[in-house]
């Protein structure tokens, strides 16, 4: 089941066409990608779902109601430009924005602190906000984005300004939330993010919708037939049904070799024709990463692909 159902979205700037009849479903309780290169059109379209802009046609539904201004409260937005008050005191920060999305001032306190308690930034609670690291503001831009425990929570570029370890640990919660019942709308240009928390992926490019799926059908559908394959005893060769497309020494007298494979052939048969070569240390399909297909459809490589 969806929680969001974007419909055929449109949305210009003057001469610009930020987005042309977009439209994605979003499931509920999972992380869905949203990506796409600067320009493509993700922030309008996040603007439009946390009505902060309207959109030119088309028409969103949250948990099957037409978007509307009650639906709020139930949405949790981490921008990729952060917006914190530097005077304030993280703990009256945290009361302020808690109660923006409908919790009491002492719900606020309450969940505030609770969370500061979770990330290890509760001595920080009575400090300014101009007084906090990066890292440590970003935490608190987290708290205050989930805190009020939204069903939709969009999170854009939140690992921006993060060391490894506090990333780390954000994916965790992030993850977290989801297995809790949160569905989130996941924004970044970090393509190994998207292969550790996404379920699915919607892609973006000049301001059109090229790509929607869940993560493991996109990936089944850029497999090529590719394996690396290790090995002692000379060159590999091109053979029937197969070619080799490079080769790079790799020490300990073994060679790693590219071989494209016919898509619509059995691999047991291109490992007998290998062996028949060389000794087979390793054979492994190479299967797509994100990277690779996000560099792959923003090229216009794979056009056919678009569908998926």
């Amino acid at each position: 089941m969806s929680l969001l159902k974007v419909e055929s979205i449109s949305k210009s700037y003057s001469a610009h066409q930020a987005l042309s009849g977009v439209s994605m479903e979003i499931p509920e309780k999972t992380i869905f990608g949203l990506l796409g290169p600067n320009g493509a059109g993700k922030t309008t379209l996040i603007r439009i779902i946390n009505q902060i802009i309207e959109g030119d046609q088309g028409s969103i539904l949250f948990d099957g109601a037409p978007l509307n201004l009650e639906h709020i409260k139930n949405i949790g937005y981490l921008p990729e430009e952060r917006g914190l008050y530097k005077k304030m005191k993280v703990g009256e920060q945290l009361v302020y924005l808690g109660q923006l999305r409908g919790l009491s001032m002492k719900e606020s306190s309450k969940r505030g602190k609770a969370w500061c308690q979770k990330l290890d930034i509760i001595d920080w609670w009575g400090k300014k906000i101009e007084d906090l690291s990066k890292g440590m503001a970003q935490k608190i831009q987290f708290i205050a984005t989930v805190m009020h425990e939204p069903k939709l929570i969009i999170l854009d570029e939140p690992f921006s300004g993060f060391d490894p370890v506090n990333a780390n640990l954000i994916k965790d919660e992030i993850l977290e939330l989801r297995d809790k019942g949160a569905t989130i709308i996941f924004s970044t240009h970090r393509m190994e993010s998207v292969e550790q928390l996404c379920d699915h992926v919607a892609m973006i490019n000049k301001s059109e919708k090229i790509l929607d799926g869940s993560k493991a059908d996109i990936k089944e559908k850029f497999r090529d037939g590719t394996y690396l394959v290790e090995h002692k005893g000379g060159e590999l060769k091109s053979g029937t049904g197969f070619e080799v497309l490079n080769a790079e020494e790799i020490g300990r007298n073994l060679t790693r070799t590219l071989v494209q494979y016919s898509s619509d052939g059995n691999p047991n048969d291109l490992l007998k024709e290998l062996i028949n070569q060389a000794e087979i240390h390793s054979f492994v399909e190479r299967i797509p990463s994100m990277n690779d297909i996000f560099i792959s459809l923003v090229k216009g490589e794979n056009p056919e692909l678009a569908d998926a």
